[in-house]
Parts: structure tokens; sequence; C-alpha cells
């Protein structure tokens, strides 16, 4: 695992996974490696009354409602549609729910608008089309046929950003559950047909903000369950999300640095004062354009704890915190630096002189990044 820069989940957690597998006794639907109850345990961790001989981490974090409702979904025979802002963690979702289900989170299509049918279907190996003429061998299945091959979970990343045509293709391999190849000659049976073996479902994600882009139409609709995952607003969830992730990326970098509590303090301030602040705003001018969403949060702390790392003292501070906040939420200039600078002096100014500890750094580090930019 120490050579890939980013193992899959299945990976990551594998020897886990394989001792839950391994005292798993309860009725698993289809092919599942984990019954549903493990699966959820998995994703939320364990407790002392589950009566576990060892501890399992907890890797996503949010309503355990939500999760039980997206495996029982998966239990069904209908796909799976995760919905929210960006950075609300859908994505990640999906990857820890397939890598439990099937240990295989990676046949995943990205929707943009350049997918097409042949992305989420099959294509052909024209070398071996022209040699050979088209067969099973010569054609390139999708992850979605992979996955209905395997009976395994296929995933299908921001569905909303994929064309109509796309939309219209998933329809039939949600009510059908086969894929016709129309260019293989039927030899009397099915040769012409893939079929999806039990266990096979698909778990699609979606943002909220691209509504509008490709709506979904009703009958696509029809097919998915809808899970929508809210922004995380309670500070103490959000805080051990970040914290979690903070951790992981220390570990991947084999980095020793420790982030203060008061300084995730600060951050975690900060965006829910920055969200308050878009949330009465007038016109989408007087808002950052960043969805300020948890993810981004990290990205800020990353961001920092690297650049200290690297270019400082080897120690997280408050002056390197507000300077990667500053450099992370500008996207539009001199709009966001506007907004920004706006809030180091109407709330952070003011919070600095009545509380002191680490806001007065903060503050210096703000001004000194925003006049950087300017």
């Amino acid at each position: 695992m120490s050579d890939l820069l980013r193992a899959p989940a299945e990976i990551k957690y594998a020897e886990e996974l394989d001792w839950l597998e391994s005292i798993d006794d309860n009725p698993k639907p289809f092919s599942w490696r984990l019954s549903p109850k493990m699966v959820r345990l998995f994703i939320l961790g364990s407790e002392r009354s589950d009566g576990l001989d060892r501890e399992v981490s907890q890797k996503w974090f949010g309503d355990r409602s939500f999760v039980e409702r997206s495996i029982v979904t998966l239990a069904s025979d209908r796909g799976l549609l995760l919905i929210g802002d960006p950075g609300t963690g859908k994505s990640w979702l999906a990857e820890l729910l397939s890598a439990a289900i099937c240990r295989n989170s990676t046949l995943v299509v990205q929707g943009t608008a350049g997918t097409t049918e042949d992305h989420i279907k099959y294509s052909w190996n024209v070398s071996m089309v022209i040699a050979k003429g088209q067969s099973r061998e010569s054609m390139i299945p999708s992850p979605i046929m992979t996955a209905m091959e395997a009976g395994s979970i296929g995933r299908f990343e921001e569905l909303t950003r994929s064309t109509s045509d796309v939309q219209d293709a998933l329809i039939s391999i949600l009510s059908e559950k086969y894929i016709s190849v129309p260019e293989l000659e039927s030899g009397g049976g099915d040769d012409n047909i893939v079929f999806a073996k039990p266990g096979f479902s698909i778990i699609a994600t979606a943002n909220s903000r691209d509504r509008g882009v490709n709506d979904l139409s009703s009958a696509l609709k029809r097919r998915f369950n809808f899970v929508r995952i809210p922004v995380v607003t309670n500070k103490k969830s959000e805080a051990e999300i970040v914290r979690f992730r903070t951790e992981e990326l220390l570990r991947r970098h084999s980095i020793d640095l420790d982030v203060p509590p008061t300084l995730l303090d600060v951050l975690l301030q900060s965006f829910a004062d920055l969200r308050a602040s878009a949330a009465a705003a007038g016109s989408d001018d007087e808002k950052l354009e960043s969805a300020l969403s948890t993810a981004e949060q990290i990205g800020v702390l990353e961001d920092a704890v690297l650049h200290s790392t690297f270019f400082g003292e080897r120690a997280l501070t408050a002056r390197t915190l507000a300077s990667s906040l500053v450099g992370s939420l500008t996207r539009r200039e001199p709009e966001d630096l506007a907004i920004l600078n706006k809030y180091l002096h109407g709330v952070v100014e003011p919070r600095s002189k009545e509380e002191g500890g680490s806001w007065p750094e903060f503050l210096e580090g703000g001004r000194d990044a925003i006049a950087t930019l300017s």
C-alpha cells in the first residue's frame, strides 16, 4: 500500500475488512462480503455494546440513519443516489459502502459533459476488431458492465453533470438489469446480452448545486432511492471529521507535527462565521465563491500543515493557518478578497481584542495574506 498515492478503501482497510468478514455470522444479501450490520459497523465504527475483541474506527461522520438507509437500498433492486452540497462526503460514503459490500470501490464512471453512452455500456478494441472481428474478446466493458457481470457495486460520480442521453441509457440498466450488444450475433442463446448478477447495484452522487445543469428525468428518479447528505453544522462532528482526515494526511506524509486544539477551534469558528455571513448575504456577489464545506476546511488545514512542515518552523501557527485560509478561499479577485477583508476587520479584529489567544496572530496573518494578493 505504501507505493500507492491514494489506496482505495478496500486496500487501506483490508486487514479490518478481513477480520470483520471472519467473525460475521449474520445473514448477507446476494453475494455481499459483509452483512448489512457489519457494513454499518465498518463505516460508523464500533461501540462497547457491540462486544468486539477489537475496536473498529469510525470512517464516515454523519447521521447513522443515512448509512442505514443507503445499506437497505443497496440490498434491494433499486439504485442509490447520494445528493448534497459539495464536500459533504458523498463520494467517500459511496467508496466505503462499495468496499464493505463487494471489496471493490474502483468501478467508477465520472460524469461530465463529455461522458458518453460507451462509458456506461461498452466500447471496442479497434485493433482486435480489425484482426478478428467483433466478439466478446474485443469488447471493452465499462465499469458499470463489469459490476453487472461480477454482481458488484458500480459507482457513477456527478450524475447530473452527464447529458440526458447518458442518463436515459442508465434507466434501462437500472430497470432491465441487462445490456444488449446488438453488434454481436446471437447464436440462439444470450451471446449478445450481458445480464447483471445478483448483488449488482449502482451508487450515484449528485451535487445539489448542479441543479439545472442536467436535471434528472422523472423516469430516472424513480429508479433511485434518494439519500440527502446535509452540510455538517455540528461543531463537534465537524471537528472529528477534520481531525480524522488530518491524521490520515500526517500518516501518509510521515509528518510529525501536532495540530493544537486551539488552532482547530479557530479554523472551525472561522468557517462558521463565514457561513453565517454567506447565509445573511443579499446577493451572490456578497458571498464567497467557495462552498465553505468541511472538505474545504480540511484543504485549508492540509495546506497549512504542509507549509509549516516544508517552509516553516515545523510547528503549525495561527499566522500560517490564516494565510492558508485566505489563499484557499480566494477564487475571485477582488470580490473574495473584499469579503475576507470585511470578515477580518468586522469579526476577527473585535474577537482578537476580547478573547486574545490565537486570534491576534490569526488576524495579522490574514491581513498580510490579503495584502500580498491585492
